[in-house]
């Protein structure tokens, strides 16, 4: 083994009565542990948060949409679009919707809804999000959210009627009955309460579309591709035609988790940082309880470059031994918090019902690295010190 790790080691292995050595190594490693812990966790919620808010309004939304600058209808077919799409050879499902605005009534009660007609591909999100009934768009069938649900005490297979908004006011009312065939419940508030779907045909037929759509949703085997392709077929499409991402349209939200993922982790740095100072001190404790040593070594004519290695090395023990302990922590809190969603959050603020944590091994890799480099620059001033220490000094008294 290379000297002054051994030295290293022995140093934090210490077992002498009255020394201070192995108690400080191991409080040091103890204080960068739960930092680096504290850390990683950070990263991990804001990584989870970040994922969730995104895969639920990319189902809902599609990850690119093309509508009209003004939303007026638009062809079913659009001229260039095709040919984009089959460029990216199976990475770009296309299905087509029509929106619009509604009013849902049983009996008695009614509630504005946005309805969204959509075809058989562009519907399987449903599925994940379904609490009851089947995925059945056919013929008069309808989906709507839970919460609107429970609002109209509507359930499964109950008959409802949907008016255009457009032409309540007008003589020529146009209305359509439907029957409830499935309720989906996201944990997004305002999805829950305000979509109702229902197939292409259905919808054409209620808003009087004529065969035009309101718009076509395009859905990303991969979401990084999005706004590569987005930007392309924007420069093919002209106007009236606008393109438009899901991070785009919800712009707000996603640049208020920007904004506040720096400072969060700006503020869970430092407690790390406090553990890297603790190094500094505990290193220091160590040279003042082996000054007798180090001026024995100094006599015996250990060279000053080896002496300043040992204290590096010492460093760099307490920087692996931290990062390693405080990635494993982190790494097993996060998997008891996903398997059992130990800490819960209301659902209709958070869009979700538990806090959720999504690992990145690029970033535990990141922190460790960069939390080793800065154990090693901490040991610098105490290894300084210990390189002024004179043997006739030291062993002044012995």
């Amino acid at each position: 083994m290379n000297f002054p790790f051994y030295l290293s080691i022995r140093y934090l292995r210490s077992t002498q009565k009255g020394s201070f050595t192995r108690i400080a190594g191991i409080l040091s490693v103890a204080g960068l542990a739960v930092g680096i812990s504290a850390l990683l966790i950070t990263l991990f919620i804001l990584n989870g948060f970040e994922r969730v808010i995104s895969e639920k309004i990319a189902d809902f939304d599609g990850h690119i949409r093309v509508r009209h600058y003004l939303n007026n209808f638009i062809p079913s077919e659009i001229e260039g679009m095709n040919q984009i799409i089959s460029a990216y050879d199976g990475k770009v499902v296309q299905s087509k919707f029509i929106q619009g605005a509604a009013l849902l009534r049983k009996g008695k009660s009614a509630e504005g809804v946005i309805v969204e007609g959509i075809e058989a591909s562009g519907n399987d999100f449903l599925s994940n999000i379904l609490v009851s009934g089947t995925v059945d768009l056919d013929d008069h069938g309808i989906i709507l959210g839970e919460r609107l649900a429970n609002q109209l005490k509507i359930g499964i297979g109950d008959k409802t009627v949907l008016f255009d908004l457009a032409t309540l006011r007008g003589s020529k009312k146009r209305l359509k009955q439907f029957t409830v065939t499935g309720i989906f419940h996201s944990g997004m508030s305002e999805y829950d309460q305000s979509l109702v779907y229902t197939n292409l045909k259905q919808a054409d037929g209620l808003f009087n579309m004529e065969g035009k759509v309101s718009g076509h949703v395009l859905r990303m085997k991969d979401p990084a591709l999005s706004n590569d392709f987005s930007q392309l077929l924007g420069e093919e499409l002209a106007y009236p035609y606008m393109v438009m991402t899901w991070k785009e349209k919800n712009r707000a939200l996603f640049k208020w988790m920007d904004v506040q993922r720096w400072p969060i982790l700006f503020i869970f740095s430092l407690i790390a940082l406090v553990g890297i100072v603790n190094i500094i001190s505990a290193l220091a404790m160590i040279v003042l309880d082996k000054t007798r040593q180090i001026g024995i070594l100094k006599s015996l004519g250990l060279p000053q470059g080896k002496l300043k290695q040992v204290f590096l090395a010492k460093g760099f023990i307490i920087g692996v031994a931290g990062a390693v302990f405080g990635s494993a922590l982190a790494l097993f809190l996060a998997w008891l918090q996903n398997h059992y969603k130990l800490i819960t959050v209301p659902e209709d603020v958070y869009f979700m019902d538990f806090i959720p944590v999504d690992v990145n091994l690029a970033h535990v890799g990141i922190v460790i690295i960069v939390s080793v480099i800065f154990s090693v620059i901490a040991a610098i001033w105490p290894t300084i010190r210990a390189g002024k220490i004179q043997p006739a000094k030291a062993l002044n008294y012995e």
